[in-house]
């Protein structure tokens, strides 16, 4: 039971140092809007004086009413006064949420751009480890997050404790120190009550939102693999696993509004045995003629304005601390670093032959043994080096250490003699084109997919390359031509479609060192000749590097380097390889074997 209790108080203190961790980093955005900020609290004080001004003028009016023997004269001025309170009211309230509202949304601007920019500077492996629906969601929740907070701190938190500091100085000052007192202890047991419930019953709202999101990724996996439900016949088994999930929902959800019917009736008690006893006092007033009728109406009026903004409170707890905690996922985004960092002042990469030099390289990917060990070899300028192996022996890692998306843990990567850890990322990556396996388009026009290898490329530039890498003819026939969009990652187009709309991308780009990544290992035989063409096309001028999985689209490297267990094993050209009858010849005749086969089952 200690243990638990322990525990407990860690979590909370966790919570605390964690709220004021977010408040810390949200007060620079806000402080770039110090004078909104400042307006607004200077509106809501406005809106809250007029407010509670009502009941005073209104006990004013019922006083001048309630005379006997006396001649009654309509109090104009008074009922235009409470009139025009009524009107300041609202006025400084609206014109608080106009000012305020430049602020929310700036913030929000500022944060949403920060994190956006940041996730661009983290390392690859970073995006690998994260999914980008988690990603998206954290941002977007933690955005709207800073929103909702900004809105309840100044539309919510602050006037009513405005109001219930003046409410009850009014009291003090006017009657008896009983109605304030009251009023006082009746505000504090009515929050401390609500937020010693809400604490207790948000168990459940997590609980429902972990069932609630389960039932939806079940639901939206099961709909994306539709075909393999289909081919397996599980539809029976799908709609009873998200009948369970949503039965335990439902389960849950009846206990969250069991519990806050709870909490609605302790907070209706509080408020009921407060108001009568400071009513029974207000009326025992009136008998002894302590007090007038309008006392009575202003006391009433004034605690109707002091518990109305309270009935929300609940709420507003439990919003406040989701949206602390959905803004913290969002700035733990904030702090997370690359692992591939540059120097400080590191220098632009400098390209004048495209020379690439692998010298004694090691490297491992984080809690896993190493995957290259001691690899060495030169692509001299305009030279074509392919890398072949079996899968997992570290070909694609090359290319990947070469871009710097890794830093090699052993050994240099140099470009013309320059170490490209120590130079600046965005130089050498700007100096790099790649052509990967898995191309993937954004969902946009074809027009936009191409020329987004270039800052404002002509048009002349982007149908050129589409020419250069044998595309063109196929984009004139689509009735939208360039303007044909791809779809979602480019699911419209063939395998040798997207291969070519990505060569035609590096064409625009036209950087001197090329990277193609098994460019054509999953294509058919007539996407795979078209691809090979625009490469041989494109890599005659650049100093190429290719990543290879079938044999013949290599033959006429001018190096061919066999990797095998993270070493190189054998390196030559395609004849002198065949020659020594090593790994490279062995690989040779079982895909010359597989499609000699292939073409006789044609």
């Amino acid at each position: 039971m200690h243990s638990n209790t322990k525990s407990n108080q860690t979590q909370a203190y966790d919570f605390k140092t964690r709220d004021i961790k977010v408040l810390k980093k949200l007060m620079p955005y806000l402080l770039k809007m110090r004078v909104r900020v400042a307006f607004a609290t200077l509106f809501l004080i406005f809106a809250k004086l007029a407010n509670v001004a009502v009941p005073v003028v209104l006990k004013e009016i019922v006083d001048s009413l309630d005379q006997t023997n006396v001649l009654l004269i309509l109090p104009l001025g008074m009922l235009f006064a409470y009139g025009a309170l009524r009107l300041a009211s609202s006025l400084f309230n609206e014109l608080r949420d106009a000012i305020f509202a430049k602020v929310r949304y700036h913030a929000m601007h500022l944060i949403a751009l920060g994190v956006f920019k940041h996730l661009h500077t983290l390392d690859l492996s970073f995006h690998l480890d994260r999914r980008i629906g988690g990603i998206t969601r954290d941002i977007d929740r933690g955005t709207q997050s800073v929103s909702t907070l900004l809105s309840i701190f100044v539309f919510n938190i602050l006037p009513s404790f405005f109001e219930i500091c003046l409410v009850i100085g009014i009291l003090w000052a006017n009657y008896d120190g009983f109605f304030a007192g009251i009023s006082l202890l009746t505000v504090v047991f009515y929050i401390g009550l609500t937020l010693m419930i809400t604490t207790w019953r948000m168990k459940y709202r997590y609980q429902m939102n972990d069932m609630q999101s389960e039932a939806n990724t079940n639901a939206v996996d099961s709909l994306i693999n539709y075909e393999t439900v289909k081919y397996f016949n599980q539809e029976k088994f799908e709609v009873n696993r998200y009948d369970q999930t949503m039965s335990r929902w439902e389960d849950i959800a009846t206990k969250s509004f069991t519990s806050m019917t709870a909490l609605n009736f302790v907070q209706g008690s509080v408020i009921a045995i407060g108001v009568t006893l400071i009513l029974v006092l207000a009326s025992q007033g009136v008998v002894n003629q302590n007090l007038s009728l309008g006392d009575l109406i202003m006391i009433q009026a004034l605690l109707l304005q002091l518990f109305m903004p309270l009935g929300s409170l609940g709420i507003i707890y439990r919003q406040i601390k989701h949206n602390f905690i959905d803004m913290n996922n969002m700035f733990d985004l904030l702090d997370r670093s690359s692992k591939v960092q540059d120097i400080d002042h590191a220098p632009d990469l400098k390209v004048s032959q495209a020379k690439v030099e692998f010298s004694q390289i090691a490297f491992a990917y984080p809690g896993k043994e190493s995957i290259l060990k001691d690899i060495s070899f030169t692509i001299e300028p305009g030279q074509k080096v392919a890398i072949v192996g079996s899968s997992g022996a570290g070909k694609s890692t090359l290319a990947k250490l070469l871009f710097r998306f890794y830093d090699v843990d052993q050994g240099e990567i140099c470009i013309d003699g320059q170490n490209i850890k120590l130079m600046n990322q965005y130089s050498v990556q700007s100096v790099i084109g790649v052509v990967p396996q898995d191309t993937v388009m954004f969902n946009e026009s074809i027009y936009y997919n191409i020329a987004y290898g270039k800052k404002d490329a002509l048009k002349e530039e982007v149908e050129e390359a589409a020419k250069l890498s044998f595309i063109s003819d196929f984009i004139e026939k689509l009735p939208q031509g360039y303007d044909t969009l791809v779809g979602e990652r480019g699911l419209k187009l063939s395998g040798g479609e997207k291969q070519r709309l990505a060569i035609a991308r590096v064409l625009l780009k036209n950087p001197p060192v090329l990277i193609f990544d098994e460019a054509t290992s999953a294509l058919d035989s007539y996407s795979e000749k078209m691809v090979q063409k625009a490469l041989n096309g494109l890599s005659d001028k650049h100093t190429t590097l290719v990543i290879a999985h079938r044999l013949s689209t290599i033959v006429d490297a001018d190096q061919i380097i066999v990797l095998d267990e993270g070493v190189v094993s054998e390196s030559g050209t395609h004849d002198e390889l065949l020659s020594t009858n090593g790994t490279y010849a062995q690989l040779w005749r079982m895909q010359s074997k597989d499609t000699t086969t292939k073409n006789h089952e044609i």
